[in-house]
């Protein structure tokens, strides 16, 4: 098989796999040497986050062959699917020429499972190396980790890549026993647990080697199993407080050809996976906690935002004064953002906050107004019931553009 035929093979297997945003790399010095891919040096042209973090990455599979049969997956054991498989020298090959090409400042390698857990990690690890050692690759690598490889090879990974990741795919024991029996949560966490020890050790050994600085992150797929958003997000909450993962990915469950009868046939609506998102974003930096989010097992609401659904539902706790509220809840207002809740902070130690303040920081004051106090102006009691409030606030279905022929 030509190179080009694998390329368009297991890059298209590739793309389900949404864990491979590169925020959070640092850049990587080659202490007085322009190494290949070094981000400090010029005729570099990367595509870059907000943030400023590279996210151009090639983004392939090793192989989609796979011993394992999980029935969510187009790349199964049992799927039809057209099957390749890179040498690791072609991965490198192609990392280098796409680089050279301004099309691509670093590689995101995953795998099917081959001969074993271990063969599939040294293969892997041996991409990285090489690029590492032999052409001084100073780009960014995200390499996944195969949950039953030896611990070793996971470290020996954690010093070439810059971020290691490890697919939960399903939050419970129960889903993965009955769409992926293979696999099992407690190898999944025991790799994760491996990775997190190495960061842990950089941190408290300043003279220990690198070791993955960009954290580690997973991928949980939604609406393959009867899972509910509470489930799911209270899985994430736990893996971001017992391994520090930098990320918990969410991917729609999207139906493949000859789709086994064990998963649906249809995919979950996208703005479930748009609310599991928005939701994450305010475990990760809001100080919520998935408890507050739900009040028992269930979905979030899809026609309304969690922290406004949050919001309506503690009424008692609005609106809240600005001028004196602590700024933990005003990043609690729906409409209001932890950028603006400190330059609301700041602009009250030097005077009274205003109406027109918030009008001039952009905030979304349709539905921030219910929820706050100024030194003039003060919502009216109608204005603040709930059962109103999220007729008007819900978001509604935008209604379809016609075609410019008709």
């Amino acid at each position: 098989m030509q190179l080009i035929d694998k390329l368009s093979i297991l890059a298209d297997a590739a793309k389900y796999d949404a864990s491979c945003a590169s925020s959070g790399a640092p850049k990587r010095s080659s202490e007085g040497r322009s190494g290949l891919g070094s981000s400090n040096g010029m005729g570099i042209c990367h595509s870059y986050t907000p943030d400023g973090r590279c996210v151009s990455l090639l983004k392939v599979l090793l192989t989609n062959f796979c011993l394992y049969d999980c029935q969510y997956c187009v790349n199964r054991r049992s799927s039809d699917v057209p099957r390749a498989r890179f040498s690791p020298e072609e991965v490198v090959r192609l990392t280098l020429d796409f680089y050279r090409r301004n099309c691509v400042s670093g590689l995101f390698l995953s795998s099917g499972i081959i001969r074993s857990a271990d063969y599939t990690m040294e293969q892997l690890v041996r991409v990285a190396r090489l690029l590492r050692e032999e052409h001084e690759f100073r780009g960014y690598i995200h390499l996944k980790t195969i949950p039953d490889a030896d611990p070793l090879l996971i470290e020996e990974a954690g010093r070439y890549a810059d971020r290691l990741s490890v697919n939960v795919e399903l939050p419970t024991d129960q889903g993965l026993q009955a769409l992926a029996p293979e696999k099992h949560l407690g190898s999944i966490k025991q790799a994760m647990r491996t990775i997190y020890t190495g960061e842990q050790t950089v941190l408290n050994e300043p003279r220990a080697p690198r070791f993955a600085p960009a954290g580690q992150s997973t991928q949980m797929i939604v609406g393959a199993d009867d899972t509910d958003d509470s489930t799911i997000l209270h899985s994430a909450e736990s893996l971001y407080g017992n391994f520090r993962l930098r990320r918990v990915y969410y991917s729609a469950f999207s139906p493949i050809p000859d789709s086994p009868k064990s998963v649906p046939l249809a995919a979950p609506p996208l703005m479930r996976e748009h609310r599991l998102y928005q939701a994450d974003f305010l475990l990760r930096s809001y100080g919520f906690s998935a408890n507050e989010l739900f009040k028992g097992p269930g979905h979030l609401a899809l026609d309304i935002d969690p922290k406004l659904a949050w919001a309506l539902d503690n009424r008692s706790l609005f609106p809240l004064d600005l001028n004196r509220a602590e700024p933990a809840l005003i990043s609690r207002i729906p409409g209001i953002g932890l950028r603006t809740t400190q330059r609301l902070v700041e602009l009250r130690r030097e005077r009274r906050i205003r109406f027109e303040d918030l009008a001039r920081m952009r905030c979304v004051l349709s539905k921030a107004k219910p929820f706050f106090i100024t030194s003039d102006y003060h919502p009216q009691q109608a204005e603040t019931s709930s059962a109103l409030l999220y007729q008007q606030l819900r978001d509604r279905p935008q209604p379809q553009q016609m075609g410019l022929w008709g």
